[in-house]
């Protein structure tokens, strides 16, 4: 007789992006020897804040290991694995100094090209000048550099003047930055950037040079739609196995967000130098000691000192982790014949509006899609302005550019009259500011306009009835990207009475889909149909009217 023994399934751990093994002794290849190196070119240099004899530049164990992994694996012919480098590290982590002395390796030391272009790129030429006065002052502390060092600090420049190669500093200004063709290039705080010209303009022309390397270092950020979360996304799916890409290198040392912001454990698992002295163990804890009373603060906290990557809003409506998760697809073909309420927010002509359909889904709860359309002319200036992606909306069709620099009203208009057309529609509910005139044709028209002012006796009760929606699971959205950066970048606010309502002032930036969504939320709560019986009962063909 053969006994079975059934053993119990364990499940497995869910993959974590923290880079652990920057701090085991795990083997890190590197069989032409580059990655020492590297190494050994850093532990020549100077630092003048090191108050050490000699000023050695401090290389401690974590950097070194970081350092060994990007110049030590290499392709058989000798060319580096590693393209580009995530480094994803708190304030005063000394990610700076590190950067700077990776961009001297690329000038100065055996990484350099003759007459390679090293850059270091940020939002403000204030802050691309950090990396570039840390990487002078390291020049100057080493005399066999300093030598053959032609700095010309007016232009923010320094030449190797024996090899050709030169270090530049530039700031987010993407008509300047064409034309460049960097072997090396350093992007400094990316969550700053509110626009990508000189990202892109930096990624092509790295894609000229054999061999470039780019180190994205920065702290954590804001909200999802901008681009340092397009990039800080990948590289934690590479560092979770979801995306197979050695060319990435990803060094995330960032905190959950459900995590214990008191403890001084996840303190320590998010600042790597904190066993070394850097940042200061004292002054993290006054900061959190005051931000214990100061909510501002302790996103500030949350988000400088543990990488935590936190919404846009100040004072969110939701947390977004749980408004994702009614990001199911909406079919909307399945919907048709269904009683549909529609919100409208006109908001001002020459900014975003939006019309948003809301659906009962039989269970308590609320299938939505919104349409959104802004004005043509100057799509991407808008971009900027707002640090979104409206030129890529655009092309994939989620959002519908109107000629001109305002948003024509008509094609507004003549949507919500298709969406009449194709659904069953019971109301169409406006915010009466600036939309007296459509509100009064579509009456004029039979369609079920009717006003919904936004003031907070009547937004308090969408409000609390789309909240109950969101945290029961019970909102379905589909992920739409536009409908998702309006949500996270809401701000409630509350009277004296405890209602809320969302406040377009104090939100930081546009929540016209939000507003639009509870809105028709609202209405299909209360179930109303506006609509006349001679346009809603069969019985009423044939009737005469005097």
């Amino acid at each position: 007789m053969v006994k079975l023994i059934l053993k119990k399934k364990i499940a497995p751990k869910p993959a974590t992006s923290y880079p652990a093994w920057v701090f085991d002794d795990s083997p890190i290849a590197d069989p032409f020897g580059y990655g020492e190196r590297a190494v050994k070119f850093l532990r020549a240099l100077n630092h003048p804040k090191n108050p050490l004899p000699g000023h050695p530049f401090q290389l401690d164990k974590w950097q070194e290991r970081i350092v060994r992994a990007i110049y030590g694996p290499r392709n058989p012919d000798g060319t580096r694995i590693v393209k580009t480098v995530v480094l994803l590290l708190p304030r005063g982590s000394r990610k700076t100094s590190l950067a700077a002395a990776l961009a001297l390796l690329h000038t100065w030391g055996p990484e350099r090209t003759p007459g390679g272009e090293v850059l270091s790129a940020a939002s403000t030429r204030e802050q691309a000048k950090i990396a570039f006065e840390e990487a002078v002052s390291i020049i100057r502390a080493v005399p066999k550099v300093n030598a053959i060092a032609q700095i010309a600090d007016h232009k923010h420049r320094v030449k190797n003047k024996t090899h050709g190669s030169f270090y530049v500093c530039v700031s987010n200004d993407g008509a300047s930055a064409h034309g460049h063709t960097p072997v090396f290039a350093l992007i400094d705080e990316i969550h700053a950037w509110k626009k990508r010209d000189l990202w892109d303009a930096i990624r092509s022309g790295m894609a000229k040079t054999p061999g470039s390397l780019m180190v994205i270092a920065t702290t954590a950020g804001r909200g999802q739609e901008n681009l340092a979360f397009e990039q800080i996304a990948y590289a934690r799916k590479v560092a979770k196995g979801e995306i197979l890409d050695p060319a990435t290198l990803p060094v995330m040392f960032e905190t959950p967000q459900d995590a214990d912001w008191e403890d001084e454990a996840v303190w320590q698992r998010a600042n790597p130098g904190l066993s070394y002295g850097y940042p200061d163990l004292e002054g993290l804890r006054q900061m959190a000691k005051e931000a214990k009373e100061r909510p501002g603060d302790r996103d500030a906290f949350r988000q400088f000192h543990l990488n935590c990557w936190l919404d846009h809003s100040e004072a969110p409506f939701v947390e977004m982790p749980i408004y994702d998760l009614g990001a199911a697809p909406v079919d909307l073909d399945r919907l048709k014949g269904e009683p549909c309420w529609i919100g409208v927010d006109l908001s001002s002509n020459k900014d975003l509006t939006a019309v948003v359909a809301a659906w009962r889904d039989g269970d308590g709860g609320y299938i939505v899609h919104p349409w959104y359309f802004c004005p043509k002319e100057n799509l991407r200036r808008r971009s900027e302005l707002d640090g979104v992606p409206y030129t890529t909306w655009a092309e994939l069709a989620l959002i519908t550019p109107t000629p001109g620099n305002v948003v024509d009203y008509e094609y507004v208009e003549e949507r919500i009259r298709d969406l009449c057309r194709e659904y069953d529609v019971r109301e169409i509910a406006f915010d009466p500011w600036n939309a007296q005139r459509t509100l009064s044709k579509f009456v004029d028209e039979g369609l079920p306009a009717i006003e919904m002012r936004q003031g907070f006796k009547t937004m308090n009760a969408a409000c609390r009835e789309l909240e109950r929606a969101i945290l029961g699971r019970k909102f379905q959205h589909g992920g739409h990207p536009i409908l998702r950066w309006n949500f996270d970048n809401v701000s409630v606010v509350t009277d004296a009475a405890e209602n809320i309502k969302m406040d377009k002032e104090k939100s930081r930036e546009r929540i016209d889909g939000a507003v639009a969504t509870a809105m028709a939320v609202s209405r299909a709560a209360t179930g109303e149909d506006t609509r006349s019986i001679y346009d809603t009962d069969e019985r009423a063909e044939g009737l005469l009217i005097f």
